[in-house]
């Protein structure tokens, strides 16, 4: 049927290929589970209430679809991380809304307003002396308000490359100390963070009900070069500011409404 004004071509067009793989119902479930931490396939499995058979084909979908990672534990070498690119996802979501029309491509998100964020998060990692030293110092430098801390299951000194690549992004680490995580027992924190696969099966509990999320990253000091290091801190910075993000929005439902 023809109506006044219809284009004369009525060609379908296919819908953007993330709209089919986020759109199934599994693999939202396992999106936003993701979106809150790197799981194990066991966890996701026990999150989503489905087979591991099932869940396994879906994250087989979703990293044809790059829009998931996967990860050796370095704690246990038969599991494995899953690890969710929210950089990537934030992309195709602009993608797919403008396919739909121009006026809902979706705008950046406003930079995170770093002086109202408050908050205690501790980052948790073996050595306490590369990964977890470099996620403190990067929370600290962008957050006055968050109170930061870092500290390692076996500490043992700052590695050099830390410090050496913590200087090109303006943070000074020549001071730190490596910390026992033992130090904080008892402490209330708002996020644990732990980004180490070994140190996360020894992670304590802590009062207050604090977000335990998990970031599988390698160490960079088992590569040890400047590299390595570099690429550990681009990671970070990365989760980092989706972080905030998540802090500030927690802030705000704090907020008791007039």
């Amino acid at each position: 049927m023809y109506f006044p004004g219809m284009p004369t071509d009525r060609r379908v067009s296919s819908p953007p290929p993330f709209l089919g793989l986020a759109g199934e119902a599994l693999r939202w479930g396992l999106l936003r589970e993701l979106a809150r931490s790197d799981r194990r396939v066991g966890e996701l499995v026990a999150a989503v209430g489905q087979p591991q058979s099932l869940v396994s084909y879906h994250l087989r979908k979703l990293r044809t679809g790059e829009v998931v990672t996967a990860r050796r534990s370095s704690a246990d070498g038969r599991d494995t991380y899953y690890s969710l690119d929210l950089s990537r996802c934030a992309a195709l979501l602009t993608e797919t809304a403008s396919a739909l029309h121009p006026g809902l491509r979706l705008s950046p998100a406003p930079e995170t307003t770093v002086d109202t964020v408050t908050g205690r998060v501790l980052f948790l990692c073996t050595g306490n002396s590369a990964r977890s030293q470099m996620a403190e110092a990067l929370l600290a430098a962008r957050a006055n308000r968050i109170e930061v801390f870092s500290a390692g299951s076996h500490p043992k000194p700052v590695h050099p490359n830390a410090v050496a690549v913590m200087q090109d992004h303006g943070v000074d680490l020549s001071g730190h100390r490596s910390k026992h995580l033992s130090e904080f027992a008892g402490q209330r924190f708002d996020y644990v963070i732990s980004l180490c696969d070994r140190v996360r099966e020894v992670c304590p509990e802590f009062p207050g009900g604090a977000e335990l999320v998990h970031w599988s990253m390698p160490d960079p000091s088992a590569e040890g070069t400047g590299s390595a290091f570099r690429r550990t801190a681009e990671e970070l910075t990365i989760r980092i500011g989706y972080l905030l993000r998540t802090m500030a929005h927690d802030n705000e439902r704090e907020v008791p409404e007039p």
